[in-house]
């Protein structure tokens, strides 16, 4: 965990001979004192330079030189850096780095002062607070995190300071902890003090920042809100009563300001997170389902990715939050689906829409930029045609039968005005993207700027004018007028022609095949052309600020828009990912049955070679007949894929999207746990083992009525007994439960367990079906009633490509131990532990000892592969005594030969 903290002030080196700073380092050091745990970009003419530390990291990063600079007599720094142009480049790895990065400004004109220039840091960038394009993805939001650690409950609150979008939330570490893995903060800030509390809570992958304790004041955070959304009181956000989620909030609106984003318009509300709003999905379950990332070597294959169709940046990152949050109101989700239905059975609407919905640029972040005055030109014409798409799609929806559209069209506003004013007053295709460069406002505007705009066109047509005449007057065809920034405008003349050049020509400069010259004429031109240029500036920069200005009057509204359209794209991406692969409507409601018919995993599907077929299975469970269904199989059937799948088709669900099955009822679940597949925690000491048990502990804790949890082979990180024994108790637990009757899958290969069903009424034995073709297995991946007591591990492990000597032994191993003992017999389920493993291991040392040969060692000749016999063959003959060395090679040669390599 990379932690920082505000008031941190650097450790001044001491060095024993004295020296004088240069004012230019006094100055650096004075703002370097301010920001010590950022690099600082410090302009200095038309570069970004960095010293010292900073220097040496930003070089290591970026890959720019490292050299050095005096520092006054007998000093020297470090010193690396880059034009300033080139920020867009450079500023991007270093904040991917997880680097703060403070840009210093001049702040004056240096042409127009004398001595040092004053300077200021502008912007504070940080991995949470982020405007720039090239450093934000478009599909992914970038929260800030706020953590305050209350008196009663902790609070929290997230801000994408790029969108707008606002969330706070309080309760125990542990939903906060949900709420952390669900929303994916890249920066954190939290009381200083509270380091050990928060590791605990939260582990220590997070980036965080450590803020005084002053800083999470709830009196001075509420005025604070307040003051930002223009409201006298926080009721209408139904956030009034969170004392330690308003602190939390108000902590974030701090720091904006410390980073120097004071910019903050479009930051017009804040919406709660309510516990009983939404499902319980953990970092754990996040994880084991691959949302958001696989843990697969297969690109672009976890679930988020298989499912976006969305064609917006607005609804590819709510895509996201509805698959974390996924909701419980059954009214809420059936509107949803209301949508999808209509857009899948009326194909030529849903095209209509997503005609329009793909001509919207991302309004959101537009918004932003538009708030913190650093829209580009491009991005207000992407606005204008975005309000024009937006106008055909209120319409395209309004003039349909579905009430579900006309509700969501009535959230939608073209901004007819706003749209109007950006087309008259900006060029459809503007000259440059900054309006520095000027080229942007259109013509008919400001009379003034027209004629300047004259003057300087004319000017230009005249500067051609005495070329061409000079040209003729000299007998100098190659003649030519240029520009530059030190001589303004000049005529250039090649060496083979300089005897040609008139005496009342003035010569400013030489170069190795030409000389320059400028003349009165040219200079009084000059003086009347840049004069417009300097003006025009001036005037288009004005216009272009009251444009702003007028745009940021209708933010709350364009972001309402914006909303809007995140929702319609959501709902056609799920009606285009339905028609595709054959999903149906589910039927939801508030009971406790989970009836899923023949469904598939919507992610293993779409992997599926060509002309396989995934193979789909029926899951029932509820609270009355069939809670817990015991899984059996052999690895690789099938067990875990049917798990995840039943996790995602109720999560897929309660986002409102149809689902891959033949039909599926769902009585809507709070909590969805999973504990799936293996994995490490060594950097902080947890085994496979602990892992399971930490995650296994998370869930018992944490059941509900409503719950779903997934469990597959727990107890394998430890010996057979322990893993039996707490893998039962686990079971009994879930089905005991005096409050709980969470609906359970749990895969296993402890085939004892098959014995609840006899002990635990609600237990119900199942199988994956295999089929046994000679020595080899075939996986029909059919799930069906009955335990079984065959595990097929040692065809799994021929399978694998296990060397033949271990498969057969251990095929004699199991023969000898299945002809003495029994299938059933070694492993009694109800044997105390001790004697047990006793049995356990006198029965395979008996049953190796009676299979195996005199010679214990595996040889490979004792295997009847006839290569390997011609190659034994080969070897025998061959006296090594009498071996030349080309003899011996050409025998290698042989041999290399007989295998085929």
């Amino acid at each position: 965990m990379k932690q920082h903290d505000q008031t941190v002030t650097p450790e001044k080196k001491t060095d024993t001979k004295k020296y004088v700073e240069t004012p230019l380092m006094k100055q650096y050091y004075a703002i370097k004192a301010v920001h010590p745990d950022a690099i600082l970009l410090f302009r200095v003419g038309d570069f970004y330079e960095t010293f010292g530390d900073d220097a040496i990291k930003a070089s290591g990063i970026l890959g720019i030189t490292l050299t050095r600079r005096a520092n006054g007599a007998a000093s020297f720094v470090e010193l690396a850096g880059f034009p300033y142009h080139a920020i867009d480049t450079y500023l991007p790895k270093l904040v991917r780095a997880g680097e703060r990065v403070a840009i210093c400004e001049q702040l004056e004109d240096p042409k127009l002062v004398k001595g040092l220039v004053k300077r200021g840091v502008i912007e504070l960038v940080t991995p949470g607070i982020v405007l720039g394009d090239n450093i934000l993805a478009n599909k992914e939001n970038t929260y800030l995190g706020s953590v305050y650690f209350g008196r009663r409950s902790t609070g929290v609150a997230f801000l994408d300071i790029s969108t707008g979008e606002f969330y706070v939330a309080e309760g125990s570490d542990a939903y906060v902890d949900k709420l952390i893995s669900n929303l994916a903060p890249k920066e954190i800030i939290y009381q200083r003090g509270c380091e050990e509390r928060f590791t605990e809570a939260f582990g220590s992958k997070h980036y965080t920042y450590r803020l005084d304790e002053w800083v999470f004041s709830e009196e001075v955070n509420r005025e604070k809100l307040c003051k930002q959304f223009g409201t006298s009181s926080l009721k209408g956000f139904g956030v009034d009563h969170m004392t330690s989620g308003i602190s939390a909030a108000g902590a974030i609106l701090h720091y904006l300001e410390f980073t120097e984003h004071r910019n903050t318009g479009h930051i017009r509300s804040i919406a709660r997170l309510d516990q009983n709003d939404y499902v319980w999905v953990d970092k754990f379950t996040i994880r084991n389902l691959e949302l958001f990332a696989s843990n697969g070597a297969q690109e672009k294959s976890s679930f988020a990715e298989v499912i976006d169709r969305t064609l917006t940046p607005m609804g590819g990152r709510l895509l996201k939050r509805w698959i974390a949050m996924p909701i419980m109101d059954t009214a809420r989700i059936n509107r949803r689906l209301d949508v999808v239905e209509r857009l899948v059975g009326d194909a030529e609407l849903a095209d209509t829409l997503r005609e329009q919905v793909a001509m919207i640029g991302d309004l959101e972040r537009i918004s932003s930029r538009i708030a913190a005055s650093r829209v580009t030109p491009r991005e207000l014409v992407q606005l204008k045609n975005s309000l024009a798409a937006l106008e055909l799609l209120k319409a395209a929806m309004e003039s349909t039968d579905c009430e579900r559209l006309h509700e969501l069209a009535d959230g939608i506003d073209p901004l007819e005005e706003v749209r109007e004013r950006i087309a008259r007053e900006i060029y459809p295709d503007p000259q440059n993207n900054q309006i520095q460069k000027g080229g942007v406002i259109a013509d008919g505007v400001d009379p003034e700027l027209d004629d300047l705009r004259r003057i300087a066109l004319h000017g230009k047509d005249y500067l051609a004018r005495i070329q061409q005449r000079e040209s003729e007057a000299t007998g100098i065809p190659s003649l030519k007028i240029s520009y530059n920034n030190v001589f303004g405008y000049y005529i250039e003349v090649r060496n083979a022609h300089k005897e040609k050049v008139p005496a009342t020509w003035i010569r400013k400069q030489t170069l190795t095949n030409a000389e320059r010259y400028i003349t009165e004429e040219l200079k009084e031109y000059e003086e009347k052309i840049l004069g417009a240029e300097e003006k025009m500036l001036v005037i288009e920069q004005r216009i272009y600020a009251e444009l702003m200005a007028h745009i940021c009057g209708s933010l709350t509204v364009l972001l309402r828009d914006a909303a809007a359209v995140a929702r319609i794209d959501c709902l056609q991406s799920f009606a285009r990912i339905a028609c595709e692969r054959r999903y149906v409507r589910p039927v939801l409601d508030e009971g406790s049955l989970i009836d899923i018919r023949a469904g598939r995993h919507p992610v293993i599907e779409t992997l599926m070679p060509v002309g396989e077929e995934y193979i789909p299975n029926d899951v029932m469970l509820d609270d009355k007949q069939q809670q817990i269904m015991m899984i059996t199989g052999p690895n690789m059937s099938g067990k875990s894929a049917l798990l995840r799948q039943t996790a995602l088709i109720v999560l897929m669900a309660q986002m409102g999207s149809f689902v891959p099955a033949k039909s599926a009822h769902i009585g809507v679940v709070d909590k969805i746990f999973t504990r799936v597949g293996a994995s490490d925690n060594i950097s902080q000491g947890e085994s496979t083992f602990m892992v399971e048990m930490l995650e296994s502990a998370s869930i018992l804790n944490n059941i509900s009525d409503r719950s779903i949890v997934l469990l597959d082979e727990i107890g394998r990180g430890t010996s057979t007994y322990d893993g039996i024994s707490i893998a039962w108790a686990m079971v009994e637990y879930l089905h005991n439960h005096p409050t709980a009757h969470a609906k359970t899958l749990f895969a296993t290969h402890y085939h004892e367990l098959n014995e609840m069903e006899q002990m635990c009424p609600r237990v119900k034995n199942y199988h994956v079906t295999v089929r046994e073709v000679g020595n080899q297995i075939v996986f029909l991946r059919k799930l069906e009633r009955g335990g079984t007591e065959h595990s097929f591990g040692i065809h799994v492990a021929r399978m694998a490509g296990m060397p033949a000597s271990v498969v057969a032994r251990a095929e004699e191993i199991l023969r000898n131990l299945e002809q003495v003992y029994g299938n059933n017999e070694i492993v009694p389920s109800r044997s105390p532990r001790e004697r047990g493993k006793r049995h356990t291991a006198h029965a395979v040392r008996e049953a190796a000892e009676s299979a195996a040969p005199q010679n214990m060692q595996l040889s490979m000749f004792q295997l009847d592969d006839p290569v390997l016999v011609q190659i034994r063959d080969q070897i025998k003959g061959i006296d090594i005594n009498t071996l030349t060395p080309i003899e011996a090679l050409n025998k290698l040669n042989e041999i290399k030969k007989i295998t085929g390599i």
